[in-house]
């Protein structure tokens, strides 16, 4: 595989590569990174952690993700930093460093997919490969200033990624712009040409505008006020409770649901490998995985089965030509070096996993949209349709923010 020693002030690469496109296609001139949990022919992948590295062999083939935009015209200029084992939103790894943010360079990047972000947001790339099952894609995607889609799960094929949580995980994208997104999406997602879905219903999830800071807020009611003029359609507040009409808070989907069968699933995929090979971590990951070492799996149980009946709730309400609207995270990007306290660990990871945790539970496709700005710093506003609506998400972002 060709590739190239060149410094990267970005902080961003693991490998800068020029790996030719297979053919031509519909992303003839356009670059992409990879992450750092998706196998490139030839490199070792070191999941975020070198000791995982130096354990595993190379591989053979590329993902297939990888593949299918390299057939479609583009071109691969890196394979790019992934937090510890992906287990992290915060982009600050103890092996490989943090990554710049490109459009807030003294702020953390957000993570596990804080190279993409990073390599995206410094011009190294047009876009990126990652991951999301927390929030990996729409996390840094928010705090850098892109696009960034989580489609629904399992639109786009895993195999050559790294095993971390199946029933949540899911490769995307995030991308310089949202033609750059749209068109790298509909490789992925292997998308026809069917007839445009009508956007008719933008619902405004009212307990996930209250998470987010005050100033976050403000520019979340101020873009809402500019998409009711595009589209002519005036988004409907709804409590998360209203929309499922059961007795529920948004809070649900983390943490009496989504937390749990994560966790049950990263010690089947990660923690059994840990255990027995007695790996060096970094100090953050250590404090995480102590959470994971003492999980009791079968206490969780129910909290599986709950997953299911969210997931069943939340897309019977989202009826055909309905958009979810809410901020992607709640707070602009934290200076780095500033989450070194418990208090400031939870306030950011229990506000920010409330709100990624709906589309996760309910397996649904969202797009984080660059267009607030807070402080002179970016913060997203997320749409979310139904799942396997991913296209006709594409078509109503664009109408509502392109």
């Amino acid at each position: 595989m060709p590739k190239t020693s060149l410094a990267d002030p970005s902080g961003s690469l693991v490998e800068r590569l020029d790996l030719a496109p297979h053919a031509s296609g519909p992303l003839d001139g356009l670059t992409f990174t990879v992450k750092d949990n998706i196998d490139l022919a030839g490199l070792k992948t070191s999941y975020g952690s070198p000791a995982w590295r130096d354990a595993h062999a190379a591989p053979v083939h590329n993902a297939l993700c990888v593949d299918q935009v390299l057939a479609a015209g583009a071109r691969c200029v890196g394979k790019v930093v992934a937090d510890e084992f992906t287990y992290s939103l915060d982009g600050e790894s103890h092996f490989f460093g943090t990554p710049r943010n490109g459009n807030a360079p003294e702020r953390i990047p957000g993570g596990s997919s804080s190279g993409s972000a990073s390599s995206v947001s410094n011009g190294l790339a047009d876009f990126s490969l990652g991951t999301d099952s927390g929030g990996s894609i729409r996390v840094p995607a928010s705090l850098c200033g892109l696009w960034g889609l989580r489609p629904s799960l399992h639109r786009v094929s895993e195999a050559g990624v790294l095993p971390f949580m199946p029933s949540v995980s899911t490769v995307g994208v995030v991308a310089n712009s949202l033609a750059t997104l749209d068109s790298a999406a509909r490789v992925l997602l292997r998308s026809g040409k069917a007839k445009p879905q009508k956007l008719e219903r933008i619902i405004v999830l009212t307990d996930a505008v209250e998470i987010a800071d005050a100033t976050v807020q403000q520019q979340v009611e101020a873009a809402l006020e500019a998409i009711a003029v595009k589209t002519g359609i005036a988004p409907k507040p709804m409590r998360f409770a209203a929309l499922i009409g059961a007795d529920a808070s948004l809070s649900d989907c983390n943490l009496k649901a989504l937390r749990d069968l994560q966790t049950a699933e990263f010690q089947s995929t990660v923690a059994n490998w840990i255990e027995t090979e007695k790996p060096e971590l970094g100090f953050t990951f250590s404090m995480a995985y102590g959470n994971v070492a003492a999980f009791d799996r079968i206490a969780a149980l129910e909290s599986i089965t709950h997953c299911e009946r969210l997931f069943e709730a939340i897309n019977a309400a989202l009826t055909p030509g309905t958009v979810v609207c809410f901020p992607t995270t709640p707070v602009i990007a934290p200076l780095k070096g500033s989450l070194t306290t418990m208090e400031a660990v939870i306030d950011f990871y229990d506000r920010t996993m409330t709100l990624t945790a709906f589309s996760g539970v309910a397996r649904l496709p969202e797009i984080s949209a660059p267009i607030m700005t807070v402080d002179d710093c970016p913060v997203g506003l997320s749409f979310a349709a139904a799942h396997y609506q991913d296209e006709f998400l594409l078509d109503a972002v664009r109408q509502m923010a392109g």
